[in-house]
């Protein structure tokens, strides 16, 4: 019987980032006084989803769909690469490294994240990214996502469908979106 391949997994805000990078995206592409006031709009919503009161990936949805829907998707797309060119000071380097070592040791890399796959692949084009995904029709983005918030049991069940093959898992996560992958996963570290 062959050797497992080995998967390392990394949860991208607050794992190689040292914050949350939707609040970071929206400022950028949309402007300070934008991101304000869609933020005070949306601040009782903000408010019920911390207390677990209303689901977190509707509350992501709802707030993605004030900022950009109606957006081309190439004004989308341009506007997630010009943001990972100017916010590399984002990345956590020490575990960047990590990732870069698990590259160069010849693991399978996933970012598997509940940000939007758009703005993450262009941090790390050369790794594969498992993200919540914007629904785009006719050119133009819906507001909607195409695929369930990647947050929580949801990052399991992306993992699952991705992996064919006998495999020995490292994960790292910092929240508790994480939980479930880093309990289920051979290896999970908390970051």
């Amino acid at each position: 019987m062959g050797e497992k391949q080995k998967i390392v997994i990394f949860d991208f805000d607050g794992t190689l980032t040292t914050n949350d990078t939707l609040i970071a995206f929206i400022r950028y592409a949309c402007g300070n006084a934008a991101f304000v006031w869609g933020f005070l709009l949306h601040l009782p919503l903000l408010v019920l989803m911390k207390l677990r009161l209303y689901d977190n990936g509707k509350t992501k949805e709802r707030v993605f769909s004030y900022f950009f829907r109606g957006w081309t998707e190439e004004r989308f797309t341009q506007a997630c690469g010009a943001f990972a060119a100017s916010h590399r000071h984002l990345l956590r380097q020490q575990t960047v490294n990590i990732l870069r070592q698990a590259q160069q040791d010849g693991a399978r890399v996933l970012i598997v994240t509940a940000s939007i796959d758009r703005w993450v692949q262009p941090f790390f084009p050369d790794v594969e990214v498992l993200g919540t995904q914007a629904e785009v029709n006719n050119g133009l983005l819906t507001g909607r996502f195409h695929t369930p918030n990647c947050y929580g049991a949801e990052k399991v069940r992306r993992v699952e469908e991705c992996i064919k093959e006998a495999s020995h898992i490292t994960a790292y996560g910092d929240s508790r979106g994480d939980r479930e992958l880093l309990a289920w996963a051979d290896k999970g570290t908390k970051i």
